[in-house]
């Protein structure tokens, strides 16, 4: 691989971390320095954000971008290498070396569907925003969307008896703006989009764990770096994830308010 190629590449990686992220970081929290830009590192990893193989920011410039020393920078970098999720070279730099995609466990269709609208149906929701708008790049990527085309960005935050548990942040193609946001605080985004007319018969989804960003802890109401449960969501219009997902969905979960589970029923004879 060329010299050009590999900078390209610690480009597009320094480039995935917006402002607020690269404040996120603070020393009047209880958790080291080193461990929350690790946790922010490991997240871009585990999401996909940072590929098989790219390149990741040089100590240097992690200490540059995060007001941080480069003590802190080669530590959390240490730790990634040590879990086994980047390769370390003197004189090459540290290049990731875990692969984000995995085969998807199938579910019945109906029943995750019912999993998703059981949530809406039993909890509320603040509409934080709601409008059409460009998307970032890493989401017309992902969505397969012309640079300037406007789509449905809507965040939310979701409580059960007044606590807030999840921060919702999804965009999605082929809807409109509806006349009302606030149809969002009452009725599920599923049963809304399908009642329009998209069809979904295929979702992917991931879960892991990160760091609350300023964005997070404020939707949340709980400290910046505290540790959060990320699920990402892609909504596909078949049913073998052909094409481009006209859905994407990211969730941030308090931990200590909300718990993910999944039941499986076991064949004992196979």
């Amino acid at each position: 691989m060329s010299d050009r190629v590999n900078m390209q590449k610690v480009i597009e990686a320094h480039s995935i971390f917006s402002q607020k992220q690269s404040r996120a970081l603070s020393k009047d929290l209880p958790t080291p320095l080193y461990f929350q830009l690790y946790s922010l590192l490991k997240s871009g990893i585990i999401d996909g954000s940072f590929a098989d193989g790219s390149q990741l920011p040089t100590e240097g410039q992690l200490s540059a971008d995060f007001g941080v020393s480069r003590i802190t920078s080669k530590r959390a970098l240490d730790e990634l290498a040590r879990e086994g999720l980047v390769e370390r070279h003197r004189g090459r730099g540290t290049h990731v070396t875990h692969e984000a995609l995995s085969e998807p466990m199938y579910a019945p269709m109906v029943g995750l569907l019912q999993e998703i609208e059981s949530i809406g149906q039993n909890s509320t929701a603040r509409v934080l925003q709601c409008r059409m708008k460009r998307a970032p790049r890493k989401v017309q990527r992902l969505l397969g969307l012309d640079e300037d085309q406007r789509i449905l960005q809507l965040r939310r935050v979701r409580q059960y008896d007044q606590l807030r548990f999840g921060y919702y942040s999804s965009w999605t193609r082929s809807v409109e703006l509806p006349e009302d946001i606030r149809v969002f605080e009452h009725t599920p985004r599923m049963s809304y989009f399908r009642s329009k007319g998209l069809k979904v018969a295929f979702i992917k989804q991931s879960l892991t764990a990160c760091s609350a960003n300023a964005e997070a802890a404020g939707a949340l109401g709980v400290e910046r770096g505290s540790a959060l449960l990320s699920l990402t969501r892609l909504a596909f219009e078949n049913r073998h994830s052909e094409g481009y997902p006209v859905d994407y969905l990211r969730v941030l979960y308090h931990p200590q308010r909300f718990e993910y589970r999944i039941d499986l029923e076991l064949d004992i004879d196979s």
